[in-house]
């Protein structure tokens, strides 16, 4: 049986949800991802702001009781030259390690993410024999970890899997959401398509 790892980079996952404003059940993507095969492991990598909140602490604790590795980093700080000031983390380093590392223990590995910093770990896992899924939207989505990936999924096309119902998020560009394509299609039937249909 296929062996599945899981890698979600929580704020671009965030962030994609606000620009669909909708949101995700955590629970659905974990069932939904790993229902092709075994899932290994399921990691989530987000920032805590120093000390955490209650409501961080209850969104971390409810992941772990879902069945989640999570991992965090404390927001920073940060002053630009103008005076803003921002509080920011980088998780990166957390979630190549997670993925190298742990390469023996998966055959697949699903990322959730649009961040083209992972081209080159995602062809090292192949180079590996790996297959390799990113999972994004196609607007926050670098061609370049497109097309490192053995395959790509858009949040847009599997909603109805993922969504967590009656739970909106503002929306940054209004409507869309909306455009689903023609069907939702379950992941191992996308997937299936071969590199030229993906790209």
């Amino acid at each position: 049986m296929e062996r599945i790892a899981l890698f979600i980079d929580g704020a671009n996952v965030y962030a994609a949800a606000k620009r669909l404003g909708w949101n995700f059940d955590h629970r659905k993507i974990l069932e939904y991802f790993s229902s092709g095969g075994a899932l290994y492991n399921a990691f989530y990598y987000t920032a805590v702001p120093t000390p955490i909140d209650d409501k961080q602490k209850r969104f971390t604790d409810a992941l772990t009781y879902m069945g989640y590795t999570v991992r965090t980093r404390p927001l920073r700080e940060m002053t630009d030259d103008s005076g803003e000031t921002s509080r920011r983390a980088n998780l990166d380093i957390e979630i190549v390690t997670d993925l190298l590392t742990t390469a023996d223990r998966y055959d697949t590995a699903v990322l959730l993410t649009g961040d083209g910093d992972f081209e080159r770990p995602v062809e090292v896992l192949r180079a590996r024999g790996k297959r390799v899924v990113v999972a994004s939207i196609a607007e926050m989505t670098s061609y370049e970890l497109r097309n490192a990936a053995d395959a790509y999924v858009d949040f847009k096309d599997i909603r109805e899997y993922v969504e967590r119902p009656g739970y909106r998020l503002p929306s940054d560009h209004r409507g869309s959401g909306e455009q689903r394509g023609a069907e939702s299609r379950p992941y191992y039937v996308s997937t299936a398509l071969t590199d030229s249909d993906e790209r």
